[in-house]
């Protein structure tokens, strides 16, 4: 099979494609052909060593779906033939899915509804199942909550909107001008374009004088603002920044507001299928959809990295072998 390998840790040209022999499912392992592949962040950062190194050399990659062609000794739950869908592969010591086959533990995968499309569902994993733990598992989002999602045009940001809108929360959302009609759609009650001056005034005026709950990415940017925009008994899960060191200019705002903030990672998920259940639920019944703004094949891997950290687009990029 052809499979996308890092020989080295370094940029995106280090990655190429290999002719290697297909995988064999040990014991607790499904073996899928590969439909697509989503294109992370998190997947450039095991390429240059950004996290714990990986033994190279090494497929990249931690979203899939695809169709099970062979499944290990131990497994019962799935069948040649199956529709599945998964993430958190690609780390922890498994070889990754930007690839023809991929080997997959069947913790970190599950069944994917015939109601839901194949392509979406490779780019959903990391971004939905992130969305579903920030919002349902730690912020309890509840409906008719005021809810303040940064950056809804990206990947998590675009399913965090429509996890939002499912749970009936209403949802408010930043977002380039140029994307704002697209999270109408996905059900934001209001997009603001994040470069206003009176960014801070805006959200309130949209939530009656605060939100009840916030999904931050850039909490070296945002870390005060959210105080400055929660309601009393606010909860803020941050999920990433682009600085090592975000911190308050005034902690009194969230103090006053018994604000409570929760920092996650997708990665320490007890058990992945939880969530990934829920969103192939959505996902089946429509209430969740995932923008693939792009696709490319396995030649074009290292561009698909280059165009993950450097453009802006909605949604998600996806690998289809």
């Amino acid at each position: 099979m052809r499979a996308v390998r890092l020989h080295e840790h370094g940029d995106a040209d280090v990655l190429q494609v290999d002719e290697i022999d297909r995988p064999e499912p040990a014991a607790d392992e499904l073996v899928v052909e590969v439909a697509a592949a989503g294109v992370n962040p998190v997947d450039t950062y095991f390429r240059d060593g950004s996290y714990e190194p990986v033994d190279v050399p090494f497929t990249p990659g931690v979203d899939v779906s695809g169709v099970v062609t062979a499944v290990g000794d131990a497994v019962d739950d799935f069948a040649e033939g199956d529709r599945v869908y998964g993430t958190g592969i690609g780390n922890g010591g498994y070889q990754g899915s930007y690839a023809e086959y991929a080997a997959i533990p069947t913790d970190r995968v599950v069944h994917l509804p015939d109601g839901a499309d194949l392509t979406e569902a490779g780019g959903a994993g990391v971004v939905a199942v992130t969305a579903w733990r920030a919002l349902i598992d730690h912020a309890g989002l509840e409906p008719a909550e005021y809810c303040l999602i940064h950056g809804g045009s990206g990947g998590v940001g675009h399913a965090a909107v429509q996890i939002g809108a499912a749970v009936s929360a209403r949802v408010i959302t930043t977002a380039a001008e140029e994307y704002h009609d697209a999270l109408a759609d996905h059900g934001a009650e209001t997009v603001i374009d994040y470069s206003r001056d009176d960014l801070a005034d805006a959200v309130l005026a949209a939530s009656d004088g605060g939100v009840d709950a916030v999904l931050d990415h850039r909490l070296d940017d945002y870390l005060q603002f959210d105080a400055d925009v929660a309601a009393t008994g606010a909860r803020v899960v941050g999920i990433g920044e682009n600085s090592p060191d975000p911190g308050f200019t005034n902690d009194g705002a969230a103090r006053s507001k018994d604000v409570s903030y929760q920092f996650m990672s997708m990665f320490n998920t007890p058990d992945l299928r939880v969530p990934l259940r829920g969103v192939a639920h959505l996902m089946e019944t429509g209430a969740l959809s995932i923008d693939v703004a792009r696709t490319y094949d396995l030649e074009e891997a290292a561009d698909a990295q280059h165009a993950v950290m450097d453009e802006s687009f909605l949604g998600k990029l996806v690998i289809e072998p």
